[in-house]
């Protein structure tokens, strides 16, 4: 299992790499069969094919993430992150209060990540 200090390096490598554009990097944090659910109650996606097209689209549309809050371990396998989702929608500029809990393998990539927030998280700016 990778310890609280190592869960909390790989949450803060994913911001790092998802505001450089680097879809890849972030996909390659990921086991080859980790799942996604962004928000909490959609579709699952599984596999890092399906990962790594995903955050394609993320990162190509601009968005970036705001730390809000330092990662939170856990005793077991999870860690959390608070953040802020700057982007446009439907041409507006906006932002989502989002709280990641991603779980993580022995050999320290993550195995899921759920996303949670919902309809009154979305804010226009």
């Amino acid at each position: 299992m990778a310890d609280s200090a190592a869960m909390k390096a790989t949450l803060l490598q994913y911001v790092e790499r998802f505001n450089a554009g680097d879809a890849q990097g972030v996909a390659a944090l990921y086991a080859e069969d980790a799942t996604v659910e962004d928000p909490v109650g959609a579709q699952v996606i599984a596999g890092r094919p399906a990962i790594l097209a995903f955050y394609q689209h993320a990162t190509s549309l601009g968005a970036r993430l705001e730390v809000a809050a330092p990662p939170r371990g856990s005793h077991g396998d999870a860690a959390a992150l608070t953040f802020t989702v700057h982007a446009r929608i439907e041409g507006r500029p906006a932002r989502i209060d989002v709280t990641d809990v991603m779980t993580f393998g022995a050999d320290g990539r993550i195995r899921s990540m759920r996303a949670h927030w919902g309809p009154d998280d979305l804010h226009f700016v």
